[in-house]
């Protein structure tokens, strides 16, 4: 499809408006929820006997359903389409079919269209995925750009970028984003979302596996949902990264680790393998070993290994096939040979922050958040760096609660003293934590009037403890709660 051809598509879908919002006014909130789920019958209902561009776009595409030629090619050049092969004629119906889906995306910042391959199981129709298949809009790529943080940059790194979706992102507020897959039909559609939505000068697409597309090169964000599924291989490639295990997991922070410029930021979804034996944590320690980046992984939930073969196997449609059985067999075996015991989800960030002595955090935390979280891990790695400070010039700092922190008292109605004081988050992580009374005093009276040292000492007198004690035992405490985001310093800081 020429640029022309392009631009002439976009004005189409814009005129037309064919929106996130459109759409979902146009199928009403029964057919747009029965959408989400893949189910199309409740808005082919919705739009039945409309012949308007939006509704005959949103049948096209976001139906994939057949629409008749004179009245599509009243909105859509569809000549041009057909020829590129963006749609097929069916010249005994007379009908236009889609070959590839243009799907409304939007975030709080505009709209934008994105072209992927056809949504598979639609209605429940379920059939082997090809093995070059590319995925349109699903969650861990809404996931991931609720993750990334939004600060301007110069250049970024879209790593495996797929249909394109994080690039569209990282356009909002960088420079130049350089896209590298290994898949050419990746390529091919994720150069029709760039130019579809006016990014063909911004967006540069490279083909290869992983680092090899930028090697000697340094970016500023890197943002990657790369292929993590853990398995002895597959041929998959949206999934599959043709290695073993979690490999393709650790060569993402371990690689990507060099390709961060000063200050620069990777963030990644990924799976790594829980092995009878070992400690999880222990062993993605490893792989941010030796970085020089400070590091925060959160682990978001853990599978079962029989319950990842079967995910995995729905997701490709390979469930009911003729090589289900072995396949789901073999997968399991090289599991229990590799002393697997669960696999596990979450996050990866890494900062290159030039310290000498890097900060790592890895923990689980399967409870609920509240996205996007961008701004949280721009905060996390902003509040390490602040925290590189001595004791002395700690107690010299001063501390301000977070907006959002709230306090709440366990114990049983009409006692004078509650059993436990919660500090808790309403953003974020949504962390909770219990806090003693000198903790949550120390918390309550930093509104940045007093530096810390003067109001452990006031705290002391107060409790009639003793300040040195008092000192050595809250400080400690006082970092965990600033690194959380509990506390914050002061503007002045």
């Amino acid at each position: 499809m020429t640029d022309d051809d392009g631009a002439r598509l976009r004005d189409a879908l814009a005129a037309a408006g064919y929106t996130v919002d459109g759409v979902r006014d146009l199928l009403g909130p029964r057919a747009s929820a029965a959408l989400d789920r893949n189910e199309t019958t409740p808005g082919r209902l919705a739009v039945a006997g409309r012949d308007d561009a939006l509704a005959l776009l949103t049948r096209l595409w976001s139906l994939q359903e057949p629409v008749e030629w004179p009245a599509i090619e009243r909105v859509l050049p569809i000549e041009a389409l057909v020829t590129g092969g963006l749609l097929t004629a069916d010249y005994d119906d007379d009908a236009v079919r889609a070959v590839v889906d243009i799907r409304p995306y939007a975030d709080d910042t505009g709209d934008w269209w994105v072209v992927a391959d056809l949504t598979p199981g639609m209605d429940g129709h379920r059939a082997p995925i090809a093995s070059d298949h590319v995925l349109g809009l699903n969650a861990a790529s809404s996931t991931l750009a609720q993750l990334t943080v939004r600060r301007p940059a110069g250049r970024a790194l879209d790593l495996g970028t797929g249909c394109g979706v994080q690039s569209l992102h990282l356009a909002r507020h960088c420079e130049h984003i350089v896209a590298t897959d290994v898949n050419p039909r990746a390529l091919a559609l994720a150069s029709l979302t760039a130019r579809l939505n006016g990014l063909g000068d911004t967006v540069e697409l490279r083909a290869g596996s992983l680092f090899a597309p930028v090697a000697g090169e340094t970016f500023d964000i890197v943002a990657t949902n790369p292929p993590f599924v853990v398995s002895p291989g597959g041929s998959h490639v949206y999934r599959d990264g043709g290695l073993p295990g979690d490999e393709i997991s650790r060569r993402v922070v371990a690689d990507g680790a060099a390709h961060l410029a000063d200050g620069g930021l990777l963030q990644s979804l990924a799976n790594w393998m829980h092995v009878r034996g070992q400690d999880w944590q222990d062993r993605l320690a490893s792989w941010i070993e030796g970085t020089g980046c400070d590091a925060w992984v959160i682990q978001r939930e853990v599978e079962d290994p029989a319950e990842y073969v079967e995910l995995w196997l729905r997701d490709s449609g390979e469930i009911g096939g003729p090589g289900y059985a072995q396949r789901y067999a073999g997968w399991l075996r090289w599991f229990d040979e590799n002393a697997v015991e669960g696999i596990g989800f979450g996050w990866i960030a890494l900062h290159r922050s030039g310290a000498a002595d890097p900060s790592v955090r890895i923990e689980d935390w399967p409870h609920a958040v509240e996205q996007p979280l961008g701004d949280h891990v721009a905060g996390w790695f902003d509040r390490v760096s602040a925290l590189r400070i001595d004791d002395e010039a700690l107690l010299g700092a001063r501390l301000t609660m977070a907006g959002d922190l709230v306090q709440e008292q366990v114990g049983r109605p009409g006692e004078e003293d509650p059993e436990h004081l919660i500090l808790r988050q309403r953003r974020g992580l949504l962390r909770a934590v219990t806090a003693g009374t000198a903790e949550a005093g120390f918390v309550g009276a930093c509104d940045a009037t007093l530096p810390v040292g003067a109001i452990v000492d006031a705290l002391a007198t107060v409790l009639q403890a003793d300040a040195a004690e008092l000192r050595a035992d809250l400080l400690p405490r006082v970092r965990t709660l600033v690194q959380d985001g509990f506390l914050e310093f002061a503007a002045a800081q």
